[in-house]
């Protein structure tokens, strides 16, 4: 029995089946990661019954706890719902260890996955974000006059925080006995200005798209079992029972609060650590 085959396939099967219907329904239904866990934990339990070696289905518990525990974190935080950190972990208990035959990795298999996760994430959001913006002006509208709305600061922010690289550079090539020249100094001083610029309007963006795409306002009437209100801490779903209560309660509208469909982003970071490696030391290799 090929048990890489098995695991390494479900994985890619699992997410992508997942990734498919969040982006339909912007949920995760808990029964995908629950087969994929159930999966890895029959293949793993054969294959250490077998070779008489405990660790095949050891190295899974680990591993899948493990980013269980991270997952519900940030669950508990309100940055993932709980699909999102069922699936991280589903794929932490099928590939526990790195499949022989794929990119090699510094780290172990779920520490390179979990990093690349953040880093693939973040530009698969971004781009979600553009794409939502396209669509709805309102958030360009939004953007634009929040940068207008602080552009003398903007400004006035910039010199200083230029001035600022340059002695900090200065600082940096007295102490250190550097040998420099004028255009050493202007270079080191305007890209790290161009960088402070580049996440500020980032930021400026991200609450636009917060604040003019991801908030809507309905009547109570409308407000469905899985929708998220704003009141909720948790990204977790209103029950049958709390829309019973809130359809009770006389209001006539309610806020409500979408997200980013992210489980793309888990297949996406997997093949991608399978394929490319660790993303950190891709990253500082190209910077370097």
């Amino acid at each position: 029995m090929d048990y890489q085959t098995v695991t390494l396939a479900t994985a890619f099967l699992g997410s992508s089946i997942a990734a498919i219907w969040d982006l339909k329904t912007t949920e995760i239904p808990d029964q995908i990661p629950y087969i994929m866990v159930a999966v890895a934990l029959i293949t793993y339990g054969i294959q250490s019954y077998v070779e008489s070696n405990y660790w095949p289905i050891l190295n899974s518990l680990i591993a899948g706890l493990s980013l269980l525990g991270f997952g519900f974190l940030m669950y508990y935080f309100g940055q993932w719902g709980g699909g999102d950190a069922k699936l991280l972990s589903a794929i932490g208990f099928l590939l526990p260890i790195a499949p022989s035959g794929f990119s090699n990795l510094m780290f172990p298999f779920p520490l390179s996955f979990l990093f690349n996760l953040f880093m693939v994430g973040a530009g698969y959001m971004l781009v979600y974000a553009l794409i939502l913006a396209v669509m709805n002006r309102k958030i360009i509208e939004r953007f634009t006059n929040d940068v207008k709305s602080s552009s003398n600061i903007f400004i006035l922010g910039s010199i200083v925080l230029f001035f600022t690289f340059i002695l900090l550079n200065l600082f940096i090539v007295n102490v250190f006995s550097f040998r420099t020249s004028g255009e050493f100094l202007i270079k080191n001083s305007i890209l790290p200005l161009i960088a402070t610029i580049f996440i500020f309007l980032i930021w400026k963006f991200a609450k636009a798209v917060e604040e003019v795409g991801f908030k809507k306002k309905i009547p109570v009437s409308k407000l469905k079992v899985g929708d998220v209100p704003m009141y909720f801490k948790l990204w977790e779903g209103i029950t049958e029972k709390e829309l019973i209560k809130v359809k009770q309660s006389g209001k006539r509208f309610i806020w409500i609060k979408e997200g980013i469909r992210f489980a793309p982003s888990f297949l996406l970071a997997l093949i991608f650590t399978l394929y490319l490696g660790d993303g950190i030391l891709l990253f500082i290799n190209f910077v370097l």
